[in-house]
């Protein structure tokens, strides 16, 4: 398979200037803010009290045992085949599934497949898995074994450690690193399960936590009283509760991508030299450049939001945390489409023989490269223009309906949160565009 580098192109490749492109960006998240004040005066979203209810049949077949207990088994044994392949299959990271496996089909294959699905991944967790079969040897936990009141800060940890691995960590596309992270993340996430409980994995497993908050954004999803229901993904997020440490799960992912896409910059790879921080694999390249947003300035946003409305500056984080899922949501979109779509294929064409052995060619893919023309650059800019303006425009609807149930002064209370989006929003494309 050859290396190439792929991503957005030149200006060229947009169907508009690029500076007319930035415009409207911009334009397009203040009329949103104008338009919902005017017209949007009311609270309107019921959280996880909305939603039409599914068919009994497709509720009874998720909810089954059984199907529940066959996907379990086939997660898990495709995990633990990708432990082996790293630990004792081929040693070039061009030839070895597991980079591929664990940066390409799982850490961005949980983007569609969350925001289509709901919050699969806590369907199917093979760490879920596995200690559920534990459990039946050293039995539950003690019932005075209690989860820290941590909050989501476990899985913040977790979700930094992993992105140090993806984007810091030198030869971190080696198979071999990628079998000692799986199997010590592995054994750190089962002891904790095992010491605090199955619960441990909804707030401690970056992955899980992960797929469950870009599953607040799918049409399915489950009511407060368990029911499986079709809903608007923005009653889904509405429904997220504020807890601690779940502000600090979506500005590492924020941040994350955006000191990706910013080391994927001429400006940066002149200073870190021609291979400064490059991507863990081989083949494994960033689809383009693109935003590098700041902690800070949401945080300020969002403070200076609350003092207008006569709130404690420190509550705000957590209060309009859920409003930034959709904006984490449109940067990795953004940030990982092409890469799924391209060398995405690898998995599939490395998969059809694991180990490498001669003459094993279980899917008739293993001869097969990678097809860099199954997406064209201008539908790659296009995408990523949508995304992160779609998910800035949701972000602002979701904190003005938030804001709205606070009437004290609700609108300029927004203003500055509105400034610091839309300054992203013109940002981000700009690095993204114009490199």
């Amino acid at each position: 398979m050859i290396v190439l580098a792929h991503g957005v192109g030149s200006r060229a490749d947009l169907p508009v200037p690029l500076t007319l492109a930035l415009y409207g960006a911009g334009l397009a998240v203040l009329v949103s803010f104008l338009a919902l004040v005017l017209l949007w005066r009311t609270p309107r979203l019921r959280g996880d009290a909305a939603g039409r209810p599914l068919p009994g049949v497709v509720q009874a077949v998720v909810d089954s045992p059984v199907t529940k207990g066959v996907l379990r088994a086939v997660v898990l044994l495709l995990t633990l085949v990708v432990v082996a392949v790293a630990l004792v299959g081929p040693p070039s990271p061009n030839d070895n599934l597991s980079p591929f496996a664990l940066y390409v089909t799982l850490w961005v294959g949980l983007i569609p497949a969350s925001l289509l699905l709901g919050s699969f991944w806590a369907y199917v967790n093979p760490l879920r898995t596995l200690r559920a079969g534990l459990t039946k040897l050293t039995g539950e936990a003690p019932a005075e074994l209690r989860l820290p009141s941590l909050g989501y800060w476990p899985a913040a940890v977790a979700l930094l450690v992993f992105v140090w691995l993806e984007l810091v960590l030198p030869g971190r596309a080696e198979p071999r690193t990628v079998g000692i992270f799986l199997v010590l993340y592995g054994v750190v996430q089962l002891v904790a399960g095992l010491w605090f409980g199955a619960g441990w994995y909804a707030r401690g497993d970056a992955f899980e936590v992960y797929s469950t908050l870009l599953g607040r954004m799918s049409p399915f999803g489950r009511r407060a009283d368990g029911q499986l229901v079709v809903r608007s993904p923005l009653d889904g997020i509405d429904g997220l509760r504020q807890e601690r440490g779940l502000t600090a799960v979506v500005m590492v992912h924020i941040g994350s991508t955006g000191f990706d896409g910013l080391s994927r910059t001429q400006y940066w790879q002149g200073r870190a030299g021609p291979g400064g921080l490059p991507h863990g694999g081989a083949r494994h390249h960033r689809p383009a450049r693109h935003d590098r947003p700041s902690h800070r300035p949401v945080h300020r946003g969002d403070a200076a939001g609350g003092v207008l409305m006569g709130q404690p500056p420190r509550t705000q984080p957590g209060l309009y945390a859920h409003s930034l899922v959709p904006i984490a949501a449109g940067y990795a979109i953004a940030h990982y489409f092409s890469l799924l779509l391209l060398d995405g294929q690898a998995t599939w064409i490395l998969a059809s023989n694991p180990f490498g052995r001669d003459g094993v060619d279980l899917f008739g893919t293993y001869g097969n490269a990678i097809d860099y023309t199954a997406v064209s650059p201008r539908t790659i800019a296009n995408v990523q223009i949508g995304a992160i303006v779609l998910g800035h425009v949701l972000g602002v609807l979701l904190a003005h309906d938030r804001a709205v149930r606070t009437p004290h002064r609700a609108t300029t209370g927004q203003l500055p949160l509105v400034a610091v989006m839309i300054a992203f929003t013109v940002g981000g494309l700009s690095l993204l565009l114009s490199s």
